[in-house]
Order: structure tokens, then C-alpha cells, then sequence
């Protein structure tokens, strides 16, 4: 979801990963042992948990969030939370993150040190001020002026149940010196007198119980701005006091170690990407192809994955991703000398069949290997085979025989899976097994071997080990269960690899033992026969099987229109369930459903006004006969269900083009007053997202991001160019700096390079343009750049710095 600003979209997005907190303050107790968890908050709103971790004062999290961000905010803000015996949390600290600071710390461990909380440390939210002078006659005839405030002020009303109170209240102060002052005018006041004053807001949340209301924020505005204009009208930052958390003494806390990836996309029209993303699309069909765009991004970038992710996603996304492939794969086969090395290394070939496996195989994986998982997971069987470790009343073989039923039945998942594999990810392997039977037409295992070090050694096997992060768990398994996976996932490795000597792969002898349970041909024949079908042209379409695909489930709450009565009871906690088939919810996972939607019945999805329910993140699901009514639990899990249903369900023929932003109440809807139920809606329906449920990608948000790459790596452009120069005029040995570069063809190389200096120059002007008619169109204190926006402070500092791109 963008953020819509005239002439692009801005997208926002974040990766985290949570290490680990360490020094954390002893419990007050004989233990002083805590059970500690970690929340990301983007403000205060919490958008992700970890798991609690139990009697430690150093908890490893080993956990990782990605969002896509979908409204503005502050700070991202990371709380770590104690649960005592009695299940009650309190806050131990936290780490505050400014937005505009987040590009400091961007992929790099950091070790942040864990701040106290407390009201003013909270403090959040805007407020909207207005201050006028006014002349006022007083009772004995003397003109005195006084200053009327319209705001948030003292002791307004109470607006209850709102996070967007509106007062709409005035108060006036008088600011003029009393009467008996000997000047012949009371209309001017002194310069210094108005350099004293100043008003100052505070705003509370009213509470009914003994403890007196909470804290809100404040702003001082001194009256010397009036000498500028009255009346004088913003938007004001709310700020924590001025003697806030002043008076503490400072705590160590303890520290949390976390890695941040802050990414802000600015997006032009489609016709703005046009030349380099044409001359990207072309990469497939350059001959060589290092001397394609495509190609080349890889060799300038520091990591490959960096390449690899916005290039797979954009050849993806335009159906051109199998041919480029092919063509880095076949020219990467042709510089291998060694079979047993084939796709070993971190090439850009690859990270994208990486990549390509991630984005296309999730569904593939999930249905093949999840539940599996998730009875490895819930029956907590011990599995240990290494002596050194066993514990206490275990038995060597009876846990050899638990470890040996598991990699069965994982063994048997997979290899049984190959109708169920993805065209794309097949169409692939094919191009692989022929460039590498092609090259090695001596060894015969070799059309097997490059399959298998791409499915079972860098999907499957992954996947096994790590599960939370592919989707697979929520959490990080505890260490018996992670234990068990490491040992289930080194076998399965093993046994896809098809290796000549097998006992040879295990460094341990406990596992090359184990082996010897799987040393019989049926097991290799197995392997070659999943391989063959996964790496057929001729495979079976997998559209034929028509099983249902789990793509999303949680808790949310729910209110049904239609109801006989109104009330607080009419919102009810269930368990909701998404397939391609339908969306369901019932009281808790895995209880029948108490109500079903087929997909071909959701004529829309779309966000629900809060003041329909004085509630937040709330959506509709819009049927023939009525609307359901739904709170996610936070901002980022509201835009998640709302995309993923409206992409399962936007091929349906009858989908609405108008909708209700608001709910039909007590004989009306709120947003445009019309009394029938059944009046066609106000509001156009939000534009469709591609109808492909496993991918939802934007094509001109991955070329503005390849664009980035270009132009934050632009010297090495400029050194690649000049070593397609060298070596054209030169055949000697060439400079150092430019041996990391393969480059096949030197003038086609030159010849893409100069396009592609082009192409991202003429979008740097673009951008550059844009920041430029933006700042002139920006006003400070507006409600989108209130006064006290630091990031806006900056924003207006960069201004003579070097044209913008994407952070």
C-alpha cells in the first residue's frame, strides 16, 4: 500500500532482525530470573511479538519481521516486556528509533541501549493551533488586547473514545499591562513583555480511576510568532515536558542488539521506467549476457543478493525470468571446469534461482513440508544420536528410531511432491539439467546434481532447519526442537545430494552411522525420480491439482451486519482462515467453521472509517446480502489481509466498483446519510492488485529500486566502462581494480554501459526535479509537516546535497 503524493507513490518498508538482549536488571526475587519477550512498534502500535524467552537475563531471540509500512510514523520502536508467575507484563525498557535516523544504522548489528519509559517518553501525536490578537473594551471604557486561542487548550471537553479528538473551543488571555500602567495607548505592548509570553498546551487522557489522568504530550509556542503574522495557524509536534524524565537517575537496563533495513521507494508513472526497463527486459536475448544490463548490476553490486532480488521480482513480473536464467546459468555452466563444483558459489545465478524458489516455491513449500513441521514441533520427541549429549533416562535407540521415522516421513513429502512443484521453478531446473548434461556429458549424475543442489540443499533443506523464517512457524523452535530439525535437515541434504560417498558427508560419526538407516538404492531411486519429474518439460500442469492452498490465518474480530441489536457483544474474537477456496472463521483453530464466504462471493475488500466503531484497523468484506466487519490487530496486519483477499478475489465477475467507507447504522450509512441498506456505494472501490495469489509484485517499484543500485554503485559503472576501454585497445594484463569484473565482450559491454548511464541519469534529474517542485509546494506547520518534523528539518537541509533516489 502507497502512499499517494501528486505525480508518485511512496512505498515504505522495513526488515529487522532481533538478536538478542543482554545485562537485563535482575527480577526482585530469589530467582532473578526474567521471562522476557520483544515487541516492534511503529510508534506505539505494536505490529510484531516475539516468542517469550524463559529464565534468562540474556534472551536470544534469533528472530526476523518485515513489513510493508502503511501510513507515516516517528519511530520504530522495539519494548522488551517480563511476564511474572502470574502472567502479568511490565515494561523492563526500550529502544526508540527517530525515522529519520533509521538510514544510520541501515543492515549493520547494532547494540542499542535499553531507555526507561515513562509518560514523557510516549509521548505521540499532533495538534492543531491557532492564535489570534483581539481588541476588547473593558467596562471602564479602556481598550485592552487580548489573545484568543482556538485549540486544544485548558480544561476543553472531553472527547471520549477518539484517537482524532476535535475541541473546536476558544480561550482568551489577556496580554496587555494592567490599566493602571500611565500610557495614553493599551493597544501596543513592548517587544520584551511579548518575549516573555507564551501558551502552552497540554493535552491528558481523562481517567475515571484514583490514579488521575495520563499524560498526552505538550507544546510551548512563544507569542513573538505573532509578530509575524496574526493570526497565526499550525500544526504543532506534540513534546514531552521540559523537566520530562529529567529527575531520574539513569538506569543501565541492559542493551538489545538488532539489525535494521529501512527502505522508502519513491515511484514515478510507469512511462518514467521505460528505457532502462526495457533494456533490462532485453537481458535474456544479449549475446554474451555479461554484457546485458542485468548482468552487469550484478557485478558492480557489493552483495549478489542485491541484484538478485529486484531483478527476479521485475523479470517475474513481465514473464521473463525462466530465459534470463537460462542464460546466466548456461554461461555460468560454461566457465565451471569442475562438475562436483557446479552452482557451488554465491554467483548471481545463484541468488536468483534463490530468490525465484523463495518468491514462487512458499506455497509449495508450505503445503509439502508444514505439516510435518508442525508435529515435529508439538510432539517434543527427543532425537538426540550423539552420545556426548544424551540426557539423563534417554535411550540412544529409541531416539534413533524417533529421528529415523522423521526423515522417513520429511523424505517421503518431498519426493512425492514433484507434481505439486511450481511450472516456473520446474521450467528452470530443465534449462539447468540440459546446460550441465551439455557441458559434463561424461558424468552422468551431473543433470541430477544441479537440480538438487538448488532444491533439497537450498529450499528444502533451509526450510527444515530455520522454519520461522520461511513462514513455516511463527517463532524460532526451542533448542530440543531446533536440535531435532538440524538433524532431520543434514540428512535430507545428504540423501538429495546423491553422493558417491555418502558416510564422507557427515564429519560426525554418530551421523554417518545413522546413514547407514538410508544406504539402499530405493532411496536414490527416489531422488532421481523427483528430480526427473521436477526438471521435465513434459511435467504434469500443477493447475490440475485443484487442492485447497492455506494462504493466510489469525486471530481477528468480527461484527456481522444484519444483527437484530447493537452492541458491544455483537464484536467477537474468531479464528480466521483464508484459502483460495474460501474465507472462513470459527471460535478457535481447528473447530469447524461457523461461517463461510466463497471466494467468488467477495465483491470487495476495503478499509472501514474508524468513526463507524470508534475502532482502528478496521476492514469490510462486502457479500451480496451484507458486509462482514472486521479489526485486525494492528495497522500492518489490517493491510496484509486486506491485499491478500483482495488479490484471491479479484478476478470474481460481480466485483463492486463503489463501495461505504463507512457502516450502515441505525437507519442510515454514516458517509453519505442514504437511508436504504441496499443504495449503491459512495466512494469508488480502491484499484485492483494483480490477481496472481503467490506473487504481488510492482514492476515500477523493483525498476526504481534497480535504479537505486545503479546510482549509489555509479563509480563502478564508470570503472567498468574503463575496463571495456582497456581491454579493447590493450591485451596485456590488465589493472587490478578491474579484474573482478567479467566482461566477455568488451564493446557490447561499453555499449549497455552507456545506456545504462544514461537511462539512470535522466531518472536522477526526475527525482532531482521532483524534490524541487515538492519543497516549493511544502509548507512547515501544515498537517503533513508539522512543526517540531525533524525529518522534514532534514529533508530541507539535503535540499543542496546530491539529487534523491530511493534510500
Amino acid at each position: 500500500m502507497a502512499v499517494e503524493e501528486e505525480g508518485l507513490r511512496v512505498f515504505q518498508s522495513v526488515k529487522i532482525k532481533i538478536g538478542e538482549a543482554k545485562n537485563l536488571p535482575t527480577y526482585p526475587g530469589p530467582n532473578k530470573m526474567r521471562d522476557c519477550y520483544c515487541t516492534v512498534n511503529l510508534d506505539q502500535e505494536e505490529v510484531f511479538r516475539t516468542k517469550i524467552v524463559e529464565k534468562s537475563l540474556c534472551p536470544f531471540y534469533g528472530e526476523d519481521f518485515y513489513c510493508e509500512i502503511p501510513r507515516s510514523f516517528r519511530h520504530l520502536s522495539f519494548y522488551i516486556f517480563d511476564r511474572d508467575v502470574f502472567r502479568r507484563d511490565s515494561i523492563i525498557g526500550k529502544v526508540a528509533i527517530r525515522k529519520e535516523d533509521l538510514q544510520k544504522y541501515h543492515n549493520r548489528d547494532t547494540w542499542f541501549q535499553l531507555q526507561h519509559v515513562d509518560a514523557d517518553s510516549e509521548v505521540q501525536g499532533k495538534v492543531h493551533l491557532e492564535l489570534r490578537l483581539s481588541e476588547v473594551i473593558t467596562d471602564s471604557g479602556v481598550v485592552c488586547h487580548k489573545l484568543a486561542t482556538r485549540s486544544e487548550a485548558k480544561k476543553t471537553k472531553v472527547k471520549k473514545k477518539t484517537n482524532n479528538p476535535q475541541f473546536d473551543e476558544v480561550f482568551y488571555f489577556e496580554v496587555t499591562r494592567p490599566c493602571s500602567y500611565n500610557r495614553k495607548s493599551h493597544f501596543d505592548f513592548e517587544d520584551e513583555d511579548v518575549d516573555k509570553l507564551e501558551i502552552r498546551v497540554d493535552l491528558w487522557n481523562a481517567s475515571n480511576l484514583k490514579f488521575g489522568d495520563e499524560f498526552l504530550g505538550e507544546l510551548r509556542v512563544p507569542l513573538k510568532v505573532l509578530r509575524q503574522s496574526s493570526p497565526h495557524e499550525a500544526w504543532y509536534f506534540l513534546q514531552p515536558r521540559d523537566n520530562g524524565s529529567k529527575s531520574l537517575k539513569p538506569e543501565d537496563l541492559g542493551s538489545l542488539r538488532l539489525n535494521v533495513v529501512y527502505t522508502e521507494d519513491h515511484v514515478f508513472s510507469s512511462d518514467y521506467y521505460s528505457p532502462l526497463r526495457d533494456l533490462l527486459l532485453r537481458s535474456a536475448d544479449v549475446e554474451p549476457v555479461s554484457a546485458s544490463a542485468a548482468h552487469i548490476l550484478g557485478e558492480v553490486c557489493r552483495e549478489k543478493q542485491e541484484a538478485a532480488v529486484p531483478l527476479v521480482r521485475l523479470f517475474l513480473h513481465y514473464g521473463r525470468v525462466v530465459p534470463f536464467i537460462s542464460a546466466i546459468a548456461s554461461a555460468e555452466v560454461r566457465r565451471t571446469q569442475d562438475p562436483n563444483t557446479i552452482f557451488r558459489g554465491n554467483s548471481l545465478t545463484s541468488k536468483c534461482i534463490d530468490e525465484t524458489m523463495k518468491l514462487a516455491g512458499m506455497h509449495y513449500l508450505h503445503v509439502t513440508l508444514k505439516p510435518t513441521i508442525e508435529e515435529i514441533c508439538q510432539s517434543h520427541k527427543s532425537c538426540e544420536i550423539d552420545p556426548v549429549r544424551l540426557k539423563d533416562g534417554e535411550s540412544l535407540e529409541s531416539n534413533t528410531e524417533n529421528l529415523r521415522q522423521y526423515v522417513d516421513r520429511v523424505f517421503s513429502v518431498i519426493t512425492k511432491s514433484g507434481v505439486s512443484c511450481p511450472t516456473v521453478m520446474c521450467d528452470i531446473f530443465f534449462s539447468l539439467r540440459e546446460a550441465a548434461a551439455k557441458r559434463f556429458q561424461d558424468d552422468l549424475d551431473v543433470r541430477y546434481t544441479a537440480v538438487s543442489s538448488f532444491v533439497f540443499l537450498r529450499f528444502f533443506a533451509p526450510a527444515i532447519l530455520s522454519p520461522n523464517l520461511f513462514q513455516l512457524t511463527p517463532h524460532h523452535t526451542d533448542p530440543q526442537t531446533s536440535r531435532t530439525l538440524t538433524l532431520v535437515s543434514k540428512t535430507i541434504q545428504t540423501l538429495g545430494s546423491l553422493s558417491k560417498s555418502k558416510s564422507a558427508s557427515f564429519k560426525e560419526s554418530y551421523m554417518a552411522a545413522f546413514y547407514e538407516f538410508f544406504n539402499e538404492q530405493k532411496y536414490a531411486g527416489a531422488v532421481r525420480n523427483f528430480l526427473d519429474l521436477i526438471s521435465s518439460s513434459g511435467r504434469r500442469d500443477p493447475k490440475s491439482v485443484q487442492q485447497p492452498i492455506l494462504l493466510k490465518e489469525g486471530f481477528m474480530i468480527k461484527r456481522a451486519q444484519g444483527r437484530k441489536r447493537f452492541g458491544m457483544k455483537n464484536f467477537k474474537k474468531r479464528w480466521f482462515r483464508l484459502t483460495n477456496h474460501e474465507f472462513t472463521y470459527q471460535k478457535s483453530k481447528g473447530d469447524p467453521p461457523l461461517y463461510s464466504i466463497p471466494i467468488e462471493n467477495i465483491l470487495a475488500v476495503e478499509p472501514l472509517e474508524e468513526e463507524s466503531f470508534k475502532m482502528k484497523n478496521m476492514f469490510q468484506v462486502i457479500q451480496p446480502e451484507r458486509a462482514l466487519y472486521i479489526q485486525a490487530n494492528n495497522c500492518v496486519e489490517a493491510k496484509a489481509w486486506i491485499d491478500i483477499l483482495t488479490k484471491v478475489s479479484q478476478c470474481n465477475q460481480k466485483r463492486l466498483a463503489v463501495y461505504h467507507p463507512s457502516a450502515y447504522l441505525n437507519g442510515h450509512w454514516l458517509c453519505c446519510r442514504a437511508s436504504s441498506d441496499t443504495a449503491a456505494g459512495c466512494s469508488p472501490c480502491t484499484s485492483g492488485l494483480p490477481a496472481n495469489i503467490q506473487l504481488d509484485i510492482d514492476g515500477d517499484r523493483e525498476t526504481e529500486r534497480i535504479y537505486s543500485l545503479f546510482s549509489s554503485y555509479m563509480s563502478k559503472l564508470e570503472k567498468m566502462q574503463e575496463a571495456c576501454g582497456s581491454r579493447s585497445v590493450y591485451d596485456g594484463p590488465e589493472r587490478e581494480e578491474y579484474s573482478t569484473f567479467i566482461i566477455d565482450d568488451p564493446q557490447e559491454t561499453y555499449k549497455t554501459l552507456k545506456q545504462v548511464i544514461a537511462g539512470v541519469g535522466a531518472l536522477e534529474q526526475e527525482h532531482a526535479q521532483y524534490k524541487r517542485d515538492k519543497f516549493k509546494k511544502t509548507k512547515y506547520g501544515s498537517q503533513e509537516h508539522p512543526i517540531g518534523d525533524k525529518s522534514f528539518q532534514s529533508y530541507i537541509r539535503q535540499q543542496s546535497e546530491t539529487p534523491a533516489h530511493s534510500m
